[in-house]
């Protein structure tokens, strides 16, 4: 697998590239919003000063890292981040992504999250996976429209939120081992299941 760390790419209307410190007030904007995260995995940002410390934390480490796919979605107008979208290196290969709301609905995440699979396809990954909660099943559907497939529903008590949410899990193989199932959730939580037409 080749080493990477999150290389640029261009796709027909977005730049998909590392944040900088220069992103910081584009940064805030997108993590403070409470109906952009109101499915993400953690609280919303409150002022620039904690973004910064966000930034540090999240962003410049993972970009320290021999290899990782940590990006800001930029409209190649501006190049000013609108949102980010990344996938990890560890086993689960988890696909997520976040959007200012008044990009919504324009197909932005679609177009960003086809991108960041043909780069990870190309760097050796056999799989991706992707979960969503079942309350924002537009998510859901960004992920089918990539090629990916639904496998099982799990209960989670969800950190730092201390929600309990119900996730769909979909993955997508690129080797066409496709009865290949990634089973650390399943196997992890008590309650999980398989939903039938999803």
């Amino acid at each position: 697998m080749k080493n990477y760390n999150t290389p640029t790419i261009e796709t027909e209307r977005l730049i998909l590239r590392r944040f900088t410190e220069n992103d910081i007030e584009a940064l805030f904007a997108i993590y403070s919003d409470e109906e952009v995260n109101t499915y993400l995995p953690w609280l919303p940002l409150n002022s620039l000063e904690e973004t910064k410390e966000f930034f540090k934390e999240k962003y410049s480490e993972a970009y320290k890292q021999e290899r990782g796919y940590q990006y800001a979605i930029c409209l190649k107008t501006d190049n000013t981040p609108i949102g980010y979208i990344k996938v990890d290196t560890g086993e689960n290969h988890d696909l997520g992504y976040g959007l200012r709301k008044e990009f919504w609905h324009k197909g932005i995440v679609t177009e960003a999250s086809k991108a960041i699979v043909e780069q990870v396809k190309k760097d050796g990954f056999l799989y991706i996976t992707a979960t969503h909660d079942i309350k924002n099943p537009r998510s859901g559907e960004v992920m089918k429209k990539i090629g990916m497939s639904y496998k099982y529903s799990f209960e989670e008590q969800w950190q730092p939120k201390d929600i309990l949410v119900t996730f769909r899990m979909y993955q997508l193989n690129f080797d066409g081992q496709d009865d290949r199932v990634y089973k650390e959730y399943w196997d992890k939580y008590a309650v999980r299941f398989i939903e039938r037409d999803v």
